[in-house]
């Protein structure tokens, strides 16, 4: 399999970018690398000020990078340069008062536990 690149720059979908796809109100995503269901997947998730995503279970380990803003969970504040793993297994709902952009590598979906309003 050859190289797969992308150039993106620290854009968020403010732009009209098609290939961000919102998530949840004032949360998108934008794909970088997929690989089948279930399998490791690269995203940028940008959260406008106020955002959130619900409780949800991690199915596989998460590697988040916090590129510019913050963003926090029950376990703490995260300003960008920050680095954060979410084990398998693991719980939390992610919130961002400021706004953020994150890189994120997971290794499985994560399961919504809590319903959406």
């Amino acid at each position: 399999m050859g190289a797969f690149r992308i150039t993106t720059g620290l854009q968020g979908p403010e732009g009209g970018d098609p290939a961000w796809k919102e998530l949840r109100p004032g949360v998108h995503m934008r794909t970088l690398f997929a690989g089948g269901p279930g399998e490791y997947h690269v995203e940028l998730l940008h959260y406008r000020p106020g955002a959130y995503m619900l409780r949800h279970e991690h199915l596989g380990d998460e590697h988040i990078f916090v590129l510019q803003g913050s963003q926090g969970d029950e376990h703490g504040n995260y300003g960008a340069g920050s680095y954060v793993y979410n084990p398998a297994g693991s719980f939390h709902a992610v919130r961002s008062e400021e706004g953020c952009l994150v890189l994120v590598h997971r290794m499985a979906p994560v399961r919504f536990t809590a319903k959406g309003e």
